[in-house]
């Protein structure tokens, strides 16, 4: 007599279904995992490469012979910056002798929002470059602040600060020359530059007044 087949019952159905969705889940993240670690390096070495390329702009290579990616530290949230949230700052070296810092700062007045600087300044106050690093700025108007679309590629604007310090520059000058500052600024399009040059201004303040901190090997400022 042939035995009576048995039909699955629904709980057993949904266990083993259960169990071969737990398999590809498994399998699936190990994979991920495997890859992540894999191509990590690869990743980070091209950051590390971008990173000092964009720093390479505003830091003449003279100036340090220090890893300067290893020689960082972290910065509070600083309304000198214009930050909300902790940045990182490198400190270049020269033999045991600390040259310059480079930093972020934010520009938070902009035309079209927040604009994005990456600075350098010397341990003297010299103010040694300044970039744009991200912007959303009127294509073709306001953002010539940045040299890459700048189309004076002799001088761009954004080189007229460099050299500059708080005590070459008096404070009232620090704005466009229709507001009877220094700085030049296409007709027109003065609410960017106005913003940029008053983040920079801002920036010199906030390293003056916490120099000590900043240039020291484990100095961190507030």
């Amino acid at each position: 007599m042939t035995p009576p087949v048995r039909t699955p019952t629904a709980p057993a159905m949904a266990l083993r279904t259960a169990l071969i969705l737990l398999v590809f889940v498994v399998a699936f993240t190990s994979l991920l995992a495997a890859a992540h670690l894999w191509t990590r390096p690869a990743i980070e070495e091209a950051a590390a490469t971008e990173k000092m390329k964009l720093i390479g702009e505003v830091l003449p290579p003279d100036l340090y012979d220090n890893d300067l990616l290893a020689d960082s530290r972290r910065l509070q949230p600083a309304a000198g910056l214009g930050l909300e949230e902790e940045s990182t700052a490198y400190l270049a070296r020269k033999g045991d002798r600390a040259s310059a810092l480079i930093f972020e700062a934010v520009a938070a007045d902009g035309y079209a929002g927040r604009i994005r600087l990456l600075l350098a300044v010397a341990a003297d106050g010299t103010l040694l470059g300044v970039r744009v690093t991200q912007h959303k700025e009127t294509p073709g108007l306001g953002d010539y602040i940045d040299p890459r679309k700048d189309r004076n590629k002799e001088r761009p604007w954004i080189r007229q600060f460099d050299g500059l310090s708080l005590a070459a520059v008096a404070d009232r000058e620090w704005r466009v020359r229709k507001d009877g500052g220094r700085f030049d600024a296409v007709a027109g399009a003065t609410v960017t530059p106005r913003a940029v040059i008053k983040a920079v201004h801002r920036a010199l303040h906030y390293v003056a007044e916490n120099r000590q901190q900043l240039f020291t090997a484990d100095g961190a400022a507030k």
